[in-house]
């Protein structure tokens, strides 16, 4: 398991790009919100020590983690962000829901990361139980949402390198 070996909140902040003149885009699902939470507050967190403006981060909140891809489009296409950074959290139950549910996130994410030219960073956290949910918001492994602040920083200096 990767977070085993890789603490998720684990980084060298000297190789984190500044987020002076960025937008991000936080698009968080409503379910499960002791763990969005947690993760929100991760990513705002992170962005904020590294230069992003509080003003220069937009969050949207939606139902479920299925709804996540469409607030992202929602916000690349109006809010006019530089990233956009989904936010969730899905848990396996005993149906086939937790599969079709992180198909579909993990597929849509992959199609506006090729279709937009802004980068969408997966921050759906596709546990097993709620204590693994827990650990990786802000427990024994980290925070998903600080590692996925880091990413959308890396992935917007990236982008303005080739632009």
């Amino acid at each position: 398991m990767a977070t085993e070996l890789h603490n998720l909140s684990s980084y060298d902040s000297h190789a984190v790009p500044t987020g002076k003149g960025v937008r991000i885009g936080i698009v968080v699902s409503e379910w499960n919100t002791s763990v969005t939470g947690n993760l929100l507050h991760g990513a705002l967190q992170t962005l904020l020590k590294f230069g992003v403006r509080e003003e220069d981060i937009i969050v949207e909140h939606v139902p479920g983690s299925f709804e996540l891809t469409y607030g992202a489009k929602l916000l690349i296409e109006q809010a006019h962000v530089d990233s956009v950074i989904i936010l969730g959290c899905v848990i396996q139950g005993e149906t086939p829901h937790f599969t079709f549910v992180c198909e579909s996130v993990t597929q849509g994410c992959t199609e506006l990361n090729l279709q937009q030219d802004v980068p969408v960073v997966f921050g759906l956290l596709t546990t097993l139980t709620l204590d693994q949910a827990k650990a990786r918001s802000g427990g024994r492994h980290g925070n998903k949402g600080d590692e996925a602040a880091i990413t959308a920083l890396k992935m917007v200096a990236l982008r303005s390198r080739y632009q």
